[in-house]
């Protein structure tokens, strides 16, 4: 509902901004008219005074009254971008600082990831400029040079260059091939289908024989499609098989390769600094709310251990299974992973031992009516 008002407030301002912007064109344009209609007077009448002309200009100006046809249309702009503001701050605190708290980082860690983020986005000299700042220069060297190899590749093929790709893919097609990824074989079909849309079907059929061969045994229906495109050369848009010569298929491609290029050298697909900022603004609400309550107990709110509210966040921040202790409240974690009871229930293992007193007694389950024997009880793997 609070997007739906902050739409409408928007769609109101963006319309009064296009009806002044409109207005304020069609006075321009009158003005320059009567300027315009003047100077041609002046040139084309020598016997006509000047002075006489410019006053008559003026007289013309002044009826036209280009402030007062301005000011309405101003401010109706002025008062729909008023009423958006407060919308906003209606609808969102200004304030995140609320939802600060008190936290000790591994500053060496949030460095690297700041200048891992520069180096992936091809920042090079920011990156480079950022880790003199902070003095992180012991893994930087590696660190860049694994994305600039990758960001050459990257803008190589931005530019219908696919030999960087096609390079790095053959060195590491072993790989590749453990991963299960296809990603040789849509390489050597975007290049196929560039030389054919080039014109050449003789140089396209000796490319298939050469590079795309190799694969046929096991993706015989797409390369069956791929020569299907020889018949089509010169005038590929009528091709019956579009998806394989849509220009869209460049990005996707490209994503695959930077996938694949960031596993292999054991880095994440996206940059944690966006997951992290991505997650934080999804986060950030709750928190929020929470704090309007907590305001009268600050220091409370900075000596939890944990959430005390639950953060419910989108599917593409899930990286694992979680389990949260119904007792404890505490996620479950290596040494203290989760535990299924004989009745079916499950606890954390340090739950199960503070309950059965180190495991030396049996002990009700918070949840049925059994008696819990810890020696029974089974590590479950999520």
């Amino acid at each position: 509902m609070e997007l739906n008002n902050i739409r409408d407030a928007f769609d109101r301002v963006a319309k009064k901004q296009k009806l002044s912007s409109t207005k304020t064109q069609e006075v321009i344009d009158l003005i320059v008219q009567e300027i315009e209609k003047a100077l041609e007077t002046i040139k084309s009448s020598s016997r006509v005074d000047d002075k006489y002309i410019l006053t008559a200009l003026k007289e013309r100006l002044q009826e036209i009254a280009p402030l007062s046809q301005l000011e309405s249309t101003q401010k109706e702009l002025n008062i729909a971008l008023s009423k958006y503001t407060k919308v906003l701050e209606k609808s969102f605190n200004p304030d995140i600082s609320k939802a600060y708290r008190n936290i000790e980082f591994d500053t060496h860690t949030v460095n690297q990831i700041i200048a891992s983020h520069f180096y992936r986005q091809g920042l090079f000299d920011v990156g480079d400029c950022f880790i003199d700042e902070t003095k992180e220069s012991d893994c930087a060297a590696a660190m860049k040079s694994i994305f600039q190899d990758m960001y050459h590749i990257i803008e190589a093929m931005k530019g219908r260059n696919l030999e960087p790709a096609l390079k790095w893919a053959a060195a590491n097609s072993d790989k590749l091939k453990e991963n299960g990824s296809d990603l040789q074989l849509k390489l050597h079909s975007l290049q196929f289908v560039e030389i054919l849309r080039n014109g050449s079907r003789e140089e396209a059929l000796k490319y298939a024989r050469s590079c795309l061969a190799p694969f046929a045994s096991n993706n015989v229906n797409e390369i069956q499609k791929l020569m299907a495109c020889l018949i089509w050369a010169r005038k590929l848009d009528s091709c019956p098989y579009p998806q394989l010569v849509s220009p869209n298929n460049w990005v996707t491609v490209a994503e695959e390769l930077t996938r694949q290029f960031c596993n292999l050298v054991g880095q994440s697909y996206e940059s944690p600094l966006s997951v992290t900022i991505a997650a934080g603004v999804q986060a950030l609400p709750p928190l929020l709310k929470f704090m309007t309550v907590m305001a009268a107990k600050k220091q409370e709110w900075q000596s939890m251990k944990q959430l005390p509210v639950p953060v419910e966040l989108d599917k593409e921040f899930q990286f694992h299974s979680i389990f949260v202790c119904p007792v404890s409240k505490e996620q479950s974690t290596e040494d203290n992973p989760p535990m299924m009871m004989s009745c079916g229930h499950v606890l954390c293992r340090l739950s199960i031992t503070k309950m059965s007193k180190n495991n030396s007694r049996s002990f009700k389950c918070p949840y049925c009516p059994s008696d819990i024997d810890a020696s029974q009880c089974r590590q479950l793997y999520f």
